[in-house]
């Protein structure tokens, strides 16, 4: 036989109760924590003791238990500890931090943060130091490990080792992630691009729309994208603008295009709108579906509230009802009132009284607790453990194997029956004789036999005795429970007597009410007089002959309230059905005036906005057309400068030819003359020949340099000038579209002017102002 034993394991205390005072490392954060601890360790069971009593040690009945719980009354942490708070230094320490940080206050001293001494060579030494442990020896990974030589002794000498490059600092590492891309990437990314100069790619046109904003692209982009693809088609197909006489046939293209794209935008708001009527629709109808869901949910919350309040009373009434009929029940048991002691012997011997099935009313629960002594364990709970249950169990267990006994023989080895078995038999044959004689009946007692010892019984122990009060008061108290008997028998019967008689009463009213008709027909029935029969007849009669006039009557006023009502029906009829449909056109009438008034608005609204738009788009117009008339204008100076640069430079480089060939030719006279000179000259007629050649040469090339400076000087002041006129009276238009100001343009210009004209001399400040 296996016995199962479940054997239940104190839960481990993750922490001691008074910790919070003892251990250095316990921290808490503030000090309604600490209280809470504090509380906590004050309300723990450790406190709390088992006191056995002797008395009733071994006692299992509620009322004499076998302990009693206590407190214990000495305190467990003793008196010198300090049980405050430990931070509050810490705050004030930090109250002083946060003070001198906002506050300069010399005054302030914060005080230094001590530590308790950590005893490193002390006693706290082994918690610092372990004894190392020899690499490469253990299984299990050591704690401490000897540091190893750095130095490979089975490397070649440095001298014979080859020159190594230096590793990088940083390296790239190829990883696989365990997310996808839609998991860990928000949006799409988008990769940085280059644009081919020259180029204009179709698709940077799509560079407004990004991820959750046009993309992915759906019916309205797409329709977005043929519209812009069709409206550069027609921008492609327009006359150029330097065509004068073709400046009508664009204007009507561009009306006509502006048209279309009014129509398109039309288009798209009465879209809008549709799509808000269907919106606003839905809401409307999801507003009626909750509100048709709210007042459902509010009726069932409320059928249900009603049904268990129902619920409740229906059971509050039943148990009112039962505890009225135990206790009538119980009244009945005791009718005379009489007063019963408490019969320990019977509560005792009868095994259904309270002391061993006391009532759960009562307040006794034996089944509480119970629950302890439940066997918990796998091998009952589930089926593998059932199946190793039964795997452990013997053959003989799960299959029993029941043989029949063997009869045992009466006959002994030598041929005799057996002593036992004879008397078995004699008895046997007894016991049916003795059963034949009761069937046949009760004979007469017979004499007896044999002799039968009759035992003493035991002595009672001696009866205790009580001192006989005198004969007076014995007849004085008798008289008196005599005289208390009679007086509440009396009332009692008097009590009895009046509940009869009102019971009684009552009946007779009750009978007499209900039997009244049975009554009047028997006296009318069975008079005894023929006198009364024909007054009775008479009676009959004349209340039959009234009772048809009145039925006569009944049916004429009947019939004409029955007319007259016809007639107030139809009129009450078609009068509601007029102010029905006058009420249905007003409200009608009354719609149709708001939808007229909504549709005014809104059409003074678009009105209004087309105003605006036109407006702008004029404005527009005429800006870029003024923008576009200065632009032509400057393209026409700027070539007009261009080709007056050609032509002065054409000329320049023409006198420059034929200036080195002049001085060509005149360099080889001179030459002629000099080689001519230098075989008869002299020193003086050498410096002579040379100061002539300086002041010839060098001097009027100086001045030649000076005078184009200057000129370059003045003609890049006229270039600056015209510069900023152009451009201050565009700056405006150009800040509209978001074009950067010319003004940064003109800095440049300058500054480049500057630095070409600083390669070879530093000009004057020019003006700003245009020379007029």
């Amino acid at each position: 036989m296996s016995v199962t034993q479940t054997i239940n394991k104190a839960a481990s205390n993750p922490s001691r109760t008074h910790d919070y005072l003892y251990d250095p490392l316990f921290s808490v954060s503030s000090d309604r924590d600490h209280a809470r601890a504090t509380f906590k360790a004050h309300t723990s069971v450790d406190r709390i003791k088992r006191v056995p009593e002797y008395n009733t040690m071994f006692s299992n009945l509620r009322h004499h238990p076998r302990f009693s719980v206590r407190l214990e009354a000495t305190d467990p942490v003793p008196a010198y500890i300090n049980r405050q708070w430990r931070g509050y230094a810490d705050q004030a320490r930090e109250a002083l931090v946060r003070y001198t940080t906002f506050n300069y206050d010399p005054s302030v001293q914060i005080p230094a943060v001590s530590y308790p001494d950590a005893e490193v060579a002390g006693r706290n030494r082994y918690q610092y130091f372990r004894r190392p442990i020899i690499p490469f020896l253990q299984q299990v990974p050591p704690d401490v490990l000897l540091a190893t030589n750095k130095v490979d002794p089975l490397a070649p000498p440095e001298s014979q080792q080859a020159a190594r490059p230096p590793t990088p600092m940083t390296r790239t590492v190829a990883i696989q992630t365990d997310y996808r891309d839609s998991e860990t990437q928000t949006e799409p990314y988008s990769p940085e691009y280059v644009v081919r100069p020259g180029s204009a790619p179709e698709l940077l046109t799509l560079a407004t729309l990004t991820f959750g904003q046009g993309l992915p692209a759906g019916l309205a982009e797409v329709e977005m994208i043929e519209r812009a693809r069709a409206k550069r088609a027609w921008e492609a197909t327009l006359p150029p603008l330097n065509d004068v006489s073709q400046l009508d046939k664009r204007r009507k293209m561009m009306d006509e295009q502006e048209r279309k794209e009014w129509a398109i935008r039309e288009a798209e708001i009465e879209k809008l709108q549709e799509a808000r009527l269907e919106v606003l629709k839905k809401l409307l109808q999801q507003r009626e579906q909750n509100h048709r869901e709210l007042t459902t949910k509010r009726l069932d919350r409320l059928w249900t509230k009603k049904q268990q309040h129902k619920e409740d009373k229906v059971t509050r009434i039943r148990r009112e009802h039962i505890k009225t009929i135990r206790k009538l029940t119980k009244k009945r048991q005791n009718v005379e009132g009489k007063l019963e002691r408490r019969d320990i012997t019977h509560e005792y011997s009868n095994h259904a009284s309270q002391t061993y099935a006391p009532i759960s009313r009562v307040g006794v629960f034996l089944d509480r607790g119970s629950e302890q002594y439940v066997v918990k364990s796998r091998h009952l709970t589930t089926y593998e453990g059932l199946l190793e249950l039964e795997g452990s169990l013997p053959d003989f267990v799960t299959q029993p194997r029941i043989r029949a006994p063997k009869q045992r023989s009466v006959v002994g080895k030598d041929g005799y029956v057996k002593r036992k078995n004879r008397r078995e038999k004699e008895l046997a044959e007894i016991y049916e004789e003795m059963q034949k004689n009761k069937l046949k009946g009760d004979e007469a007692p017979k004499p007896l036999r044999f002799l039968q010892k009759i035992e003493k019984p035991i002595p009672r122990p001696p009866t205790p005795s009580v001192e006989v009060p005198s004969q007076e008061e014995e007849d004085q108290e008798l008289a008196v429970i005599f005289l208390q008997k009679l007086i509440r028998g009396k009332a009692v019967q008097n009590m009895m007597f009046e509940v009869c008689l009102f019971i009684l009463q009552n009946m007779m009213f009750e009978g007499k009410e209900k039997r009244r008709e049975l009554i009047l027909e028997l006296q009318s029935t069975h008079a005894l007089q023929e006198a009364q029969q024909q007054m009775k007849k008479s009676e009959k009669e004349a209340i039959l002959t009234l009772q048809r006039q009145r039925q006569m009557h009944q049916h004429k006023e009947s019939n004409i309230d029955e007319g007259l009502a016809d007639l107030e029906g139809q009129a009450i009829g078609d009068m509601l059905d007029f102010l029905s449909k006058e009420l249905i056109r007003l409200q009608e009438e009354r719609r149709i005036h708001a939808f007229s008034m909504l549709a005014e608005r809104q059409r003074r609204i678009r009105e209004a906005e087309e105003s605006g738009r036109r407006q702008v788009e004029e404005r527009r117009r005429r800006e870029e057309d003024e923008i576009f008339k200065q632009v032509i204008g400057l393209h026409q100076e700027t070539v007009d400068t261009y080709l007056q640069d050609i032509i002065i430079g054409s000329v320049d480089a023409t006198a420059e030819r034929q200036a080195r060939e002049e001085v060509q030719r005149k360099a080889e006279t001179i030459n002629d003359i000099a080689y001519e000179i230098e075989e008869s000259r002299t020193k003086l007629q050498s410096e002579e020949i040379v100061s002539e050649l300086v002041h010839s040469f060098l001097l009027p090339e100086v001045q030649k340099q000076t005078t184009r400076e200057k000129v370059k000087t003045q003609q890049r002041k006229h270039l600056l000038a015209a510069h900023k006129v152009v451009h201050k009276e565009g700056e405006g238009v150009m800040a509209m579209h978001g074009q950067p100001s010319p003004a940064s343009d003109d800095k440049v210009m300058e500054d480049k002017a500057t630095q070409e004209g600083g390669e070879k001399t530093s000009p004057k400040p020019v003006s700003p102002e245009p020379e007029k």
